[in-house]
């Protein structure tokens, strides 16, 4: 069996604006800084044999909080990046609903039939191949053993609907705050979520907070 704990970044100046920053390298706020930190206390005594991440700093710097405290390097992964958000990239939330409205309607409805525009632009389904191919390798390569897996809002969602069998049109209905925690494990092909969106160790049990962007 090989067991991931899954983890988001923490936050960034982009969340907290709602701005789409995808794969734009933001960096952490000072609140983000901290949540950083938490995560990596609150992972200090559980065994972690090993620590991957998207390559993006937000993610990098997050992970590397908690692998430090392992002794651990922490190896990147570009298919952990954030959805290619095209055209939205950079943009704020509410302009990216005036300038198109349709897609960023039927974005909040059926994110399962949306390609992003422009350049570049992924959907669900581009993001789930790539992601889910990561996490088949983990189970492989990591056999036996526990992983620090750091990635991002679209990418966790998109992997924990995938292996507990629900198609994009769920996407919605999976909550990733940033620094959460979730734990995967894999065993002889078969996956189960043992837990999800964890945020005690930010002394909560749920954040209430909402964010506009990816």
């Amino acid at each position: 069996m090989v067991r991931i704990i899954l983890i988001r970044h923490g936050e960034t100046q982009w969340n907290i604006e709602g701005r789409y920053q995808g794969q734009e390298d933001t960096h952490l706020s000072e609140r983000g800084l901290a949540q950083g930190h938490m995560v990596a206390e609150g992972l200090k005594e559980i065994p972690i044999d090993a620590a991957v991440s998207s390559p993006l700093e937000r993610s990098f710097m997050t992970c590397d909080f908690c692998a430090g405290l392992h002794h651990l390097s922490v190896e990147k992964d570009e298919r952990l990046l954030e959805i290619n958000h095209g055209d939205w990239e950079g943009r704020l939330a509410d302009e990216i609903e005036a300038k198109y409205p349709t897609a960023f309607h039927q974005w909040h409805t059926q994110p399962q039939l949306v390609t992003m525009p422009g350049r570049g632009g992924e959907s669900l389904e581009d993001v789930r191949k790539r992601a889910r191919a990561a996490f088949d390798d983990y189970a492989v390569k990591y056999e036996g053993k526990t992983v620090l897996v750091a990635a991002h809002d679209a990418v966790n969602k998109v992997v924990i609907c995938d292996v507990l069998g629900l198609d994009m049109s769920h996407f919605w209905q999976i909550k990733q705050d940033n620094t959460c925690i979730n734990v995967l494990e894999c065993q002889q092909g078969q996956w189960r979520l043992v837990l999800l969106n964890s945020t005690n160790h930010m002394g909560y049990l749920f954040s209430g907070i909402e964010q506009k962007g990816l």
